[in-house]
């Protein structure tokens, strides 16, 4: 599913123009990154949640020449789904 069929499913099931159902999505996206960009988690009860984790710098190895570097330290964005979302997918 992309954005543009996420926003047309919401202009179908809420009956809203679709200029509001973009509005809707795109509010809804924007609060969603800004708080993961805050360092917050999100938990939607039910689906799941979202982390944001910290990697420290870490020693690596080119695997064509086998030369050492060094990796630099990033956030990456981790996501557990809730037991009732895990469910669903299995057909439980």
């Amino acid at each position: 599913m992309t954005k543009a069929d996420l926003i047309e499913t919401v202009r179908v099931t809420s009956g809203f123009p679709k200029k509001a159902a973009v509005e809707i999505v795109e509010s809804v996206l924007d609060i969603i990154k800004e708080t993961l960009a805050s360092g917050e988690e999100i938990k939607v009860s039910g689906f799941g949640k979202f982390v944001v984790h910290q990697k420290h710098d870490r020693t690596g190895r080119n695997p064509q020449t086998g030369e050492s570097l060094t990796i630099t330290a990033r956030k990456i964005l981790t996501f557990k789904p809730s037991i009732l979302l895990k469910q669903e997918i299995n057909g439980d």
